[in-house]
């Protein structure tokens, strides 16, 4: 897995490639908690290149979903490949989760 992060807007994005599973999953949950303890509100997941999602992964982006609600921030998906949408929506998450078709609609809503 590869994660390219940069500020785009006062807004943190996260483009990540390749597999969110366990064993990479702790390496995005590093990156997030980062952010999160310096401050950060804003967070843009750009799952664009991501081929796979497990629940490790799934767990890491709704625990980040949990400290931005309280610091009333907020975290959108976008560019969801369609294996990827599926298991949001059979996991019932992408009622819970804002998901956007691109890049430029979620720093709209972020």
């Amino acid at each position: 897995m590869e994660i390219i992060q940069n500020t785009q807007n006062k807004v943190e994005v996260f483009k990540v490639k390749g597999r969110l599973d366990s064993n990479t999953s702790a390496l995005l949950k590093e990156r997030l908690d980062q952010i999160l303890e310096n401050g950060t509100t804003r967070v843009v997941m750009d799952f664009e290149h991501l081929d796979y999602i497990s629940s490790a992964g799934i767990r890491v982006i709704l625990k980040a979903v949990k400290v931005l609600n309280r610091t009333r921030g907020s975290l959108v998906l976008c560019s969801l490949q369609d294996y990827v949408r599926e298991v949001f929506e059979i996991a019932g998450f992408d009622g819970y989760l804002t998901i956007e078709q691109n890049l430029e609609q979620a720093l709209q809503v972020v």
